[in-house]
């Protein structure tokens, strides 16, 4: 399909990636461009949405609207996001359908993927598990595009198409300190770090997450392209195609505006892991002759563990004598020269790690009799 010489309906064309598919469009050689604004048409109300295609007669939709906000809008108001996603999406469809609409490109969200979806996410993915639950209404709204598109496809024969995005940035995106996303976030706390000659700056979590951004005009570009091209049901996703974590994105990000100082996370916002390696360094920091540890792998997955293993070792390498009280027993054979084991409050075995693990009275005691 070539869209020089279409009538278009955009809808959300005022929004940060709206405004960019609107740009494409244009350079495009589209004829018509039809933007209803929420204003004048509240698209989650069938009136607005029938006088808006009475008044646009569009050949093609490319639905972009869509109730977003952050986390916190997301926790307070999820009926709302749900049902005025799903609304707009059933309804603006719906009347494309009844127009007699060529193509309908209905633009969807990772956010409607699951939860504990492999990284990067693919779209075969898309049904095995349930989203994040905090974005779960309106990442699953989004998705009853795709399933009205594929019913429609399957019984009216109507071109519905739908695109995933990854998240986006560049320019009008959103610098609002409560409501802007990772990248622009991080942009602005650095620019300002900059200008004002902070000495450091602040961003909460690990940074060891990772996240696949796309520049805004690269998806617009997508977007079109496929609503030229594409005619497909099934979703398809638009992004980079590769993924970098927070850390290096700030990093990068405090290079490029000219910030040199340093860059630091509260401890409050680390793993559980990187807690307890704090909580040792504090200890360290008195330095003791002895080390007391009560359970320190309690709550570590195996990688964590080990790493506390090896930190202690380090620790009894430099003369520090360590008493650990733990029931992980990878981490007290790795640890330990010398151990004591109590059954119920009772001392039953003193030795090395070898003659513990030969002892018969700890095999029984931790293992059952054998009858």
């Amino acid at each position: 399909m070539k869209l020089a010489g279409k009538r278009i309906m955009v809808t959300g064309a005022g929004g940060f990636l709206g405004r960019h598919v609107r740009s494409e469009l244009e350079r495009r050689g589209a004829a018509t461009l039809f933007m209803p604004r929420k204003a004048e048409f509240d698209l989650t109300r069938e009136a607005d949405v029938r006088e808006a295609y009475g008044i646009g007669r569009p050949q093609v939709v490319i639905h972009l609207a869509a109730v977003v906000g952050g986390i916190g809008a997301n926790r307070e108001s999820p009926g709302r996001f749900f049902y005025e996603n799903v609304m707009m999406g059933a309804m603006v469809m719906e009347h494309a359908r009844l127009a007699g609409v060529e193509k309908f490109v209905g633009i969807g969200t990772i956010c409607a993927y699951p939860k504990l979806a492999p990284i990067p996410f693919r779209e075969d993915d898309l049904w095995n598990g349930y989203p994040e639950e905090t974005n779960a209404p309106y990442g699953i709204a989004k998705k009853m595009l795709l399933v009205q598109g594929q019913a429609y496809r399957s019984q009216y024969g109507f071109r519905a198409i739908h695109l995933l995005p990854v998240n986006l940035y560049g320019p009008h995106d959103n610098f609002d300190r409560a409501s802007s996303h990772v990248i622009p976030a991080l942009i602005r706390k650095f620019v300002e770090a900059a200008e004002t000659g902070a000495r450091q700056v602040v961003c909460w979590g690990t940074g060891t997450a990772t996240r696949e951004f796309l520049f805004v005009e690269d998806c617009a570009r997508a977007i079109v392209d496929a609503t030229e091209q594409y005619d497909e049901p099934e979703p398809v996703n638009i992004g980079a195609g590769f993924e970098i974590s927070i850390r290096d994105l700030a990093v990068l990000i405090a290079e490029l505006v000219g910030y040199h100082g340093a860059l630091d996370a509260p401890a409050s916002s680390l793993s559980f892991g990187e807690m307890r390696v704090i909580e040792l360094a504090r200890a360290l920091c008195a330095s003791p002759s002895l080390l007391m540890l009560d359970e320190p792998a309690s709550g570590l997955d195996v990688e964590q563990a080990q790493d506390l293993v090896g930190l202690v070792r380090d620790l009894a390498d430099l003369g520090l004598a360590v008493l650990l009280i733990e029931h992980d027993m990878s981490v007290v054979m790795g640890v330990c020269e010398a151990i004591t084991v109590l059954d119920f409050g009772s001392v039953i075995a003193r030795g090395t790690p070898r003659e513990i693990q030969e002892n018969q009275d700890v095999l029984d005691a931790y293992l059952g009799k054998a009858h």
